[in-house]
């Protein structure tokens, strides 16, 4: 036991430096980390045949660090707990098309805008009665919660249904799940473009107002926001700007009224083979450096943990048994989204910042030893009590005894409900995108958002994951025929 919690806290201090490293060593020009969802083309977005980040905002961002003699980070996560890790301190600075809305002011730091755009109603193709803000009262409007776009509906009387991201609202009309959807205008022609489809439709604008975006920083960020100000003005004025708007719509967004974008010529349709073929090998990557690693680790700690919350249970030591129950009965308790949103986003407000590895396992851990005490706890319940005292009778102490004939008894038990266990644990981590890693599911999500197509794609991820559920399972097997011989017969 003493060993195992000795790895334990030396794996906790690697994952604790492993963001250090020496760049800022070797490079002492500030570091600034980028928010953004990867989920958005064309404006941040994932190449499909690199895998690289790219997009609109994410070349624009990268020429203000030019300007502006930053060192860039980038963080992705999901549109709706973005300027939650703004807040937290997770990221310094939002490149996602944040629109510029009474709210935003009073709250953050907004910069000058460097793209115009206006928000367009969308509904499934060949559906009457929606052609303006006033006929989407008492409609529902699919949106991701915190955006702008979703006031817009809000306001104009519409139901919001919650969703991730564009793409996902887009199917959820195309399917009839949703009546309609509000969004920029140029992101409807990116999806419009990229799926050939004519499933849905523009049918109106979304108001008469011009969108303004921007980038998003703390309100107590001056020195940061005023840099990218003063950079995004020189980028103005040496046509910088300019060229990357006519790269990706064929027109000039970062000034208002230039004329209509045209995203045609940019991401083509293509074959689901093709989109297959280009997303298994980084959700494979993602499977072996991310999802694993962190159900192993998770899983070894939780176990630890478990151990000790079930002797402390079945002790006579009443502290000792109650805070076992407290623990066991808060982690059974509460949802898992809940304990990393906990973890993450809340305890950096009383000091405690820690890495999103970190986060992720602790979170991870705690989960699995609340679970895990109760099937340890029933498995040496089990171990009949006559094992107990026939160890004492030769003359056994009340450790040694659960160390050589208790334990090894009860792990026999423990090794199928345990198994299930982990195996629940591996499928948690598709949870992770919130905590900001980026792992096999979240992966999937960038091909699927990415290339407009999501069966395929979803499908794959759901055989990785059954793929390695399958392993764990002959393991199981494995250990439960080593195990055996421990067993009193």
């Amino acid at each position: 036991m003493r060993h195992a919690v000795k790895l334990i806290v030396l794996v906790l201090l690697g994952l604790m430096l492993l963001p250090m490293g020496s760049a800022q060593a070797a490079d002492d020009r500030p570091l600034v980390r980028v928010g953004t969802e990867g989920v958005y083309p064309p404006f941040s977005f994932h190449d499909e045949e690199t895998d690289d980040l790219t997009g609109y905002d994410i070349e624009v961002i990268k020429a203000v660090a030019k300007k502006a003699g930053w060192r860039l980070e980038f963080v992705e996560t999901q549109f709706d707990a973005i300027f939650a890790a703004l807040e937290a301190n997770r990221i310094d600075v939002i490149a996602n098309q944040v629109t510029v809305n009474p709210e935003r002011k009073a709250r953050y730091g907004l910069g000058t805008t460097y793209t115009y755009s206006r928000g367009v109603i969308v509904v499934k193709k060949g559906t009457k009665g929606i052609t303006k803000l006033e006929d989407i009262k008492g409609k529902s409007a699919a949106e991701s919660i915190t955006t702008s776009w979703a006031d817009v509906a809000r306001e104009a009387g519409a139901k919001i249904v919650a969703v991730e991201g564009f793409s996902q609202a887009a199917s959820l009309v195309v399917q009839g799940r949703a009546d309609l959807l509000i969004n920029d205008n140029i992101a409807v022609l990116d999806y419009l473009n990229t799926t050939g489809s004519d499933d849905i439709e523009i049918v109106g604008n979304a108001g008469d107002e011009v969108s303004e975006q921007v980038l998003a920083f703390r309100e107590s960020d001056k020195v940061l926001l005023e840099q990218s100000n003063q950079a995004l003005a020189a980028l103005k004025a040496d046509g910088t700007l300019a060229k990357i708007s006519e790269k990706y719509f064929k027109t000039d967004v970062s000034i208002p009224n230039d004329g209509e974008a045209d995203v045609s010529g940019g991401r083509a349709k293509r074959s689901d083979v093709d989109i297959l073929k280009d997303a298994a090998g980084p959700m494979l990557k993602k499977l072996l450096i991310a999802t694993i690693p962190i159900t192993i680790v998770s899983f070894a700690i939780g176990l630890v943990l478990a151990v000790g919350a079930a002797l402390a249970r079945i002790s006579g030591n009443r502290t000792l048994s109650g805070i076992a129950r407290a623990y066991i009965s808060v982690i059974r308790g509460t949802p898992l989204l809940v304990q990393l949103f906990i973890f993450f986003y809340g305890l950096p407000e009383i000091g405690i910042r820690l890495s999103p590895w970190v986060s992720a396992i602790l979170a991870l851990s705690l989960n699995v030893g609340g679970y895990a005490a109760e099937v340890v706890r029933a498995a040496i319940l089990s171990v009949p009590k006559g094992q107990f005292e026939a160890a004492s009778t030769i003359g056994m102490g009340y450790w040694k005894s659960f160390r050589r004939i208790i334990f090894p008894q009860a792990a026999r038990i423990a090794v199928p409900p345990l198994s299930n266990t982990a195996i629940s644990l591996l499928k948690d981590t598709s949870l992770l995108s919130v905590v900001l890693i980026t792992e096999l599911f979240r992966q999937a999500q960038f091909a699927a958002s990415n290339a407009q197509v999501f069966l395929p794609l979803y499908v794959l991820a759901a055989f990785y994951y059954w793929v390695v559920c399958v392993g764990m399972s002959a393991v199981q097997g494995r250990l439960e025929t080593r195990l055996n011989r421990f067993v009193a017969t």
